[in-house]
């Protein structure tokens, strides 16, 4: 299944057990990744639309934990802690999502005259069945994260 959105400028492509978003913004790709660096900018709009989330511990670097909770707009909140696997600055950032669903998480950013071409790329570990019912949330889930993210920088810029 794939599913082209020209106008905004985003595709998304689901595998057997994978998720891959690729979104263009128009900002520079220090700004683009600056926005995932830095804890006061990515918990402005990390997640779906109407979450919020409250870090816990966020030390970006090989090795470092990004742990954090997710309030969901009906109240339900998501504990969330990722290991990070490896971190080429500008380049690519590596998480393992280390609870439920379990996935390795590959963001990497790519210069184009002054836009950034992202390329966020989740491969889930849980049998094709699990991934079939997570893959229903998570799709629209990183969709909306990207649309938040564009929305960000437009006001950091």
């Amino acid at each position: 299944m794939e599913q082209n959105k020209a106008a905004s400028k985003i595709t998304t492509q689901v595998g057997d057990n994978e998720i891959v978003i690729t979104r263009i913004f128009d900002s520079p790709r220090e700004l683009v990744f600056d926005a995932w660096m830095k804890e006061e900018h990515l918990s402005k709009w990390w997640g779906p639309n109407g979450f919020t989330s409250t870090f816990q511990k966020f030390d970006m670097k090989p090795g470092g934990r990004w742990e954090f909770i997710m309030h969901g707009p009906d109240g339900v909140d998501f504990p969330n802690t990722n290991l990070i696997v490896e971190l080429v600055q500008l380049e690519r950032i590596v998480f393992k999502h280390d609870v439920f669903p379990h996935f390795v998480a590959t963001a990497i950013f790519e210069e184009l005259d002054g836009k950034t071409k992202l390329t966020y790329r989740s491969l889930f570990e849980e049998e094709s069945t699990v991934f079939d019912k997570v893959k229903t949330y998570a799709v629209p889930g990183a969709e909306q994260t990207m649309e938040r993210l564009e929305e960000y920088l437009a006001n950091m810029s």
